[in-house]
């Protein structure tokens, strides 16, 4: 078609082949195996062979006759298609075909419009262009909108990148610095310290753990304040499960001083070592924070207070046995903390909010945020004054100086709660705030017992019961501490009362594995607890000298209650 042919020579020497063509060897050249050749179809002039209608080779419609010459020599003629159209000019008479040149890129740089062996161009419209893959004219407001996509989501996804790397780095620097923080506070809250003195105290170290910061966020939910269960004036406290599926009371307290750090330590290591059944375990302690968290069993029927004060109905479950029994469990966790201990512990902060209640209603005494430990050879010692207004113990208020009686006055507030059912500083009926030690003293000297208890105590109690408790909280609330009685005192004349409750209601002493006292065994030989007034107590009549005496049987009836 193109006017070359190739030739193939089948000689045994390639060197013996030569064809050549005078003065146009790019027309007739061999010299090899394969040679291209021109060709022609037959040695006629254009229009002799047009002539012979016949034998004219140029059929197809839209062919025509093309000459075939050298510079010197002419050849003769074969068809080719005409312009615009490709196909066989030979035999056919359709076989040249008109070209779409619209379907070759760049043809056009606008509309390409295809015609019968051409095609003819237009320029696209206003505001459009040419789209060389669509093969069309294109909005150019699409266009840069698709274009503006692409480059939006590019550095859209660009920028989500570079935060999330960013946000990775600051997240790991901000995890360093926390680490190192922790570190620092941990340090600063003398953690080597008490590591050494657990790790000293065979007991300490079975009891006692010093827990992760971490460990007590993942407990608490990152202290999430849905987790809060108690509010004082020491702090927050959040109720937590450890990883070991224990539910834990997690305190976290205000700041304190840091010359106090180093007594918070002993104060951890002493309480780490107590085990009293009415006295909170102390499980461990955080110290990688500003202020240390200490970590307790969780008592799950709140305080005290909280059951007297929240309403009638709550206050209503507590018959008046529960409140002699939690009574005395508290007074013998308090006598145990005063004088059984390794070393003495003053709590400070004796209140119905930190006598807790477990799943039994057993007491537990709580919260010694405020306590201070005294060497078991010094009877006080001299503190900033604290505590709760309405518990607080006047002698201390005015001297700063806090001894076992403290707590001996708080606890008797507590009793005197006990019995009116009413919140340490209330407001009477005329519309006035007023003390409760104080209203009950002054009621005492003014109006009868019945005039002044509840009526469910009225209810459920006698009257030799009501005057037992009420006369025990007068001697406590006394404003002399040398004029109160001992915290083993007031322990061993509630189990008394309680005992006596018992016997006369034909309940248990012998479940309870004991004897009863002998009928001949006098009621005089207990403590003998004075009023203000001058009244003794009906059941302490016995002479001075037998005040302090007891006997072997009277002391194991008094203690045989008490866990040690």
């Amino acid at each position: 078609m193109e006017g070359l042919v190739n030739v193939k020579y089948s000689l045994y020497e390639e060197e013996h082949l030569s064809v050549r063509v005078d003065q146009d060897p790019g027309h007739y050249v061999a010299s090899g195996g394969v040679v291209p050749q021109q060709w022609a179809v037959a040695n006629l002039t254009c229009p002799e062979a047009q002539a012979n209608k016949t034998g004219y080779a140029c059929v197809s419609m839209n062919s025509e006759c093309l000459a075939v010459h050298s510079e010197r020599e002419y050849y003769g003629y074969r068809c080719t298609c005409m312009a615009g159209f490709d196909g066989n000019p030979y035999t056919i008479s359709d076989g040249c075909k008109d070209v779409d040149e619209c379907n070759t890129p760049g043809t056009c740089n606008g509309t390409c419009h295809n015609t019968e062996g051409g095609h003819y161009c237009t320029e696209c419209p206003r505001n459009t262009m040419y789209d060389t893959a669509l093969k069309m004219c294109t909005s150019t407001k699409k266009q840069n909108l698709v274009l503006g996509i692409a480059i939006g989501i590019s550095v859209g996804f660009g920028i989500i990148l570079l935060m999330s790397i960013a946000i990775l780095l600051i997240r790991r620097w901000k995890k360093d610095i926390k680490k190192k923080l922790r570190r620092k506070h941990f340090r600063q809250n003398q953690g080597l310290l008490l590591e050494q003195l657990i790790s000293s105290d065979e007991n300490a170290s079975d009891n006692t753990k010093i827990f992760s910061l971490s460990e007590l966020e993942k407990a608490t939910n990152d202290f999430d304040p849905t987790r809060i269960v108690g509010r004082g004036g020491h702090g927050m406290v959040y109720k937590g499960i450890l990883s070991d599926q224990r539910v834990v009371a997690i305190k976290k307290s205000k700041v304190i001083e840091q010359v106090e750090i180093s007594q918070f330590i002993n104060e951890v290591a002493v309480l780490s070592q107590i085990n009293h059944r009415n006295i909170v375990k102390l499980l461990g302690c955080c110290l990688e924070t500003e202020v240390p968290l200490l970590v307790y069993d969780f008592i799950p029927n709140g305080s005290l207070f909280g059951i007297l004060h929240a309403s009638t109905t709550s206050s209503s479950i507590f018959s008046r046995d529960d409140c002699l029994k939690i009574a005395a469990e508290a007074a013998g966790a308090l006598y145990y903390l005063h004088s059984a201990a390794s070393v003495s512990i003053f709590h400070r902060d004796v209140k119905s909010t930190n006598i807790l209640l477990d799943g039994n209603y057993t007491a537990k005494v709580s919260d010694f945020g405020a306590s201070r430990l005294v060497p078991i050879d010094q009877t006080h010692v001299v503190t900033n004054i604290q505590g709760t207004f309405g518990y607080l113990d006047p002698e201390y208020y005015h001297t700063g100086m806090l001894n076992e009686k403290s707590d001996v006055y708080s606890f008797g507030v507590v009793l005197v709660e006990l019995l009116l059912r009413k919140k340490p500083i209330f407001t009477s009926d005329s519309g006035l705030t007023q003390n409760l030690s104080n209203y009950f003293l002054w009621e005492m000297r003014e109006k009868p017992l019945a005039e002044i208890v509840a009526t469910q105590v009225l209810e459920e109690a006698t009257n030799e019961e009501i005057n037992d408790v009420a006369n025990l909280a007068e001697t406590c609330l006394q404003l002399r501490g040398e004029e109160r009685p001992t915290m083993k005192q007031v322990e061993m004349k509630l189990q008394y009362v309680r005992s006596r409750r018992l016997r006369s209601s034909q309940v248990v002493l012998k479940n309870e594995g004991m004897q009863p006292l002998s009928s001949g065994q006098s009621q005089d030989t207990l403590p003998l607890l004075t009023t203000p007034s001058g009244r003794v107590d009906r059941f302490n009549i016995a002479s001075q000298r037998n005040q302090n005496c007891y006997s072997l049987e009277q002391e194991f009836m008094a203690s045989a209650t008490l866990p040690r």
